[in-house]
């Protein structure tokens, strides 16, 4: 049985193995990368279905990584998460296609609510 893909992109650890830990439970298949390079490799060699995206990653920076990933898939699904209050790169990020922003410090329950709305699992 195929479980649904979630990439996790954060440069903070304990925010990804957090994130880690919850979509792995709730049932679905999931990746992480600590970097943009990373991420873009995971899109390309996995094609996750949903990715939970933060944007202050050192180097590529989210809206960046966003475009790119848009390139290599144009259906791909992305929760953005930002730690500011970076209006203009939200905005852009949905411009861009984001489906949903979060604010650090984050509300686990939150993300996963969103997250079961926009990639439902199919029932095995």
């Amino acid at each position: 049985m195929l479980k649904e893909k979630i990439l996790i992109v954060d440069d903070q650890y304990g925010i990804r193995i957090l994130l880690n830990e919850v979509f792995q439970k709730e049932g679905y298949q999931t990746f992480q990368a600590a970097s943009g390079f990373q991420a873009l490799e995971i899109v390309e060699n996995h094609s996750p279905d949903l990715v939970l995206l933060d944007m202050k990653i050192p180097g590529m920076d989210g809206i960046e990584i966003l475009k790119r990933m848009k390139v290599i898939d144009q259906d791909i699904r992305v929760i953005i998460m930002t730690a500011y209050g970076e209006l203009d790169m939200i905005q852009e990020a949905k411009d861009l296609g984001a489906l949903i922003h979060f604010a650090k410090p984050f509300d686990i329950d939150e993300i996963r609510e969103a997250v079961k709305k926009y990639l439902p699992l199919k029932a095995n």
